[in-house]
């Protein structure tokens, strides 16, 4: 049987502060509080009051240079002596009344100090609780802000997104400051790195179209000149071959870059057109692979870049058409709107048994399932992610789970378009 947690997973640094704060406070009064009552006490113990005793009666001469002994001789208020014995019954009685009115002021002073002083303590050592929770919490304000702010970057779809995000903490030039700072460069050198990245994958691919470009004008040239020989065609067709592929390779590259960065022109694209538009492209590799392709395409609107939502629907089908089981695969591809407010792509299809703890590496460039890593007619082993980075461009994400008896299905979930009447339909 479970048992629920009747205390928080954690104690907060506010809470820890506050409770030493509060607790170092109680201790202090503690020891204050018992140090004056004993002084208290021993001050009332040597102030007692002392009772003198009648002294016998003296002699009635004295010697020679020796002071006369006086008697003390004590009256009634109507100014008739009192006798010796009656003066030591007064004398008593005021004695055992002293007594009393001592044992009563201590007992007064008991109550006061410990009593009273008790309860006063606690109420102020509440009040100091209450300040420091106050004080820490306006003190902690600025680490709160550097973890709002390093939550705001880790939450980011992408790995690079969110970096351009800064602390610039204002104050007093002290330790949480210096963290602050410290962050703010870490990320800036960060947000310098991953960008630069991005920027030479975009300059490389775009520089190494010119020779592809040139080297299939070159080869197309000498593959139909009227003396090129049947060896001089075959060989021009694989080279033509061999530079498709470089080429869907680049151009995978390209669009891999551009789709991490986050989307900023929304327009209303239904998912429904894509999906029917993607399946009418994609009929013909279909047919010629002997895949059968079912399409359930329902009305699913979203706001975002078309082109980018058209590559990642296309990706999806032709990922399933190409990692299929032969003549009697099939692919489905169905998009619905959810209860939960998003929408959703999803594609399944037929096909040899994926491991589970496989699942995560298809997402990465360049990776396939088993040993097929390598580029091959098949694609550049970009498909994935990039249906992954424009997802995550979109405000979405992607999911993917074996099929039982083979296959894979993905699922894309994205952000519905907030008017549900503009969906992008001709």
């Amino acid at each position: 049987m479970n048992v629920p947690r009747l205390l928080p997973r954690r104690v907060t640094l506010r809470a820890r502060l506050t409770l030493i704060y509060g607790g170092l406070f109680l201790v202090a009064g503690t020891v204050l509080l018992g140090t004056t009552y004993a002084l208290f006490n021993q001050q009332l113990t040597r102030s007692a009051p002392k009772v003198l005793t009648l002294g016998g009666p003296g002699p009635s001469t004295v010697a020679d240079g020796e002071a006369p002994k006086r008697q003390m001789v004590f009256f009634s208020r109507s100014g008739e002596p009192i006798s010796r014995a009656d003066a030591e019954s007064l004398m008593a009685d005021a004695e055992s009344w002293m007594r009393e009115q001592r044992t009563t002021l201590h007992e007064a002073a008991t109550t006061s100090l410990l009593t009273l002083g008790g309860i006063a303590l606690v109420v102020v050592g509440g009040a100091a609780a209450g300040l420091g929770w106050l004080v820490t919490g306006r003190m902690l304000a600025p680490l709160h802000r550097v973890t709002d702010t390093a939550r705001r970057i880790a939450a980011a779809p992408a790995a690079g997104r969110g970096l351009h995000e800064r602390i610039a903490l204002r104050g007093p030039d002290d330790e949480v400051k210096d963290l602050a700072d410290t962050f703010d460069i870490m990320v800036e050198r960060l947000d310098g790195s991953f960008d630069g990245q991005r920027r030479f994958v975009a300059n490389a691919s775009h520089e190494l179209r010119t020779p592809l470009t040139l080297g299939r004008a070159l080869v197309e040239l000498a593959m139909h000149r009227k003396s090129a020989s049947e060896d001089v065609k075959q060989l021009g067709e694989n080279l033509l071959e061999i530079n498709s592929r470089h080429e869907r390779l680049i151009n995978g590259l390209l669009l891999l870059a551009g789709s991490e960065n986050e989307i900023t022109e929304r327009l209303p694209v239904d998912l429904a057109d894509v999906v029917g538009h993607v399946v009418a492209q994609t009929a013909p590799e279909a047919a010629r692979a002997g895949i059968t392709v079912h399409e359930q395409a329902a009305e699913a609107p979203t706001t975002g870049d078309a082109l980018l939502l058209e590559r990642l629907v296309h990706n999806l089908v032709e990922n399933g058409i190409r990692h299929n089981a032969g003549e009697d695969g099939w692919v489905r591809v169905a998009c619905r709107t959810r209860n939960d407010g998003r929408v959703e792509v999803e594609v399944g299809n037929s096909g040899p048994v994926v491991p589970p703890y496989e699942i995560p590496a298809l997402f990465e460039p360049f990776r396939r399932l088993g040993a097929d890593r390598l580029v091959t007619a098949k694609g550049a082993g970009l498909g994935l992610s990039i249906v992954r980075s424009v997802a995550r461009a979109h405000g979405g994400e992607v999911t993917a789970r074996p099929r039982e008896g083979g296959g894979l299905v993905v699922t894309v979930a994205l952000p519905a378009c907030p008017d549900e009447g503009a969906t992008g339909h001709p």
